[in-house]
């Protein structure tokens, strides 16, 4: 599942098989970029809350944005792991399959709202040069609307999926069909 030693759920003990237990309520199963955490329970449940507030509590930015701001920033990265999890909680969201396509090709190409281009172009630009990063390229996102909360979970949103792409890229944690699908939401 990744290049370093993990502990499996039917291995867990204590505070990892508290962890595991919760997610597997929460989740359904327990993804490998999870799992790669094992050996830092603390770590593991750290990066749970911060995952499930960031993707999942009621806020300013749509599911399918934050979705959208996690396949495009890793798209960027080259993290395949990230991509196809994230296409796939997408799919949910995004329902045509030719846009979803386009969009995991090229988000510029998949006939989204110019605000969204906008969200992405953020992410991106903060992505790939984050010293490029002005009041303008705020000033950019409020000229769509876009409010403080809604910028900041952007930022936030974008930081925590670079962390992510370089714990999956940096370990090698693998993924298949059967390990991206079935998850609740």
């Amino acid at each position: 599942m990744s290049w370093i030693t993990e502990i499996p759920p039917e291995r867990a003990e204590g505070r990892l098989q508290e962890i595991y237990a919760e997610l597997r309520a929460k989740r359904g199963k327990i993804a490998n970029i999870l799992q790669v955490h094992s050996l830092r329970p603390e770590a593991l449940a750290a990066h749970l809350v911060l995952y499930m507030d960031l993707l999942f509590a009621p806020g300013e930015l749509s599911r399918k944005q934050r979705e959208m701001i996690a396949v495009a920033v890793s798209k960027v990265n080259r993290c395949d792991y990230c991509i196809a999890h994230h296409a796939e909680a997408l799919s949910k969201y995004m329902r045509n399959p030719q846009q979803l396509e386009k969009f995991t090709a090229d988000y510029h190409s998949a006939d989204i709202s110019p605000e969204d281009v906008a969200l992405l172009d953020y992410a991106v630009q903060l992505t790939l040069a984050p010293s490029s990063i002005t009041s303008e390229s705020v000033e950019r996102l409020r000229r769509f609307h876009f409010s403080n909360q809604q910028i900041l979970l952007a930022n936030l949103i974008t930081a925590y999926f670079n962390f992510v792409n370089r714990v999956a890229l940096g370990l090698g944690v693998e993924t298949s069909p059967e390990e991206v699908s079935g998850y609740q939401v």
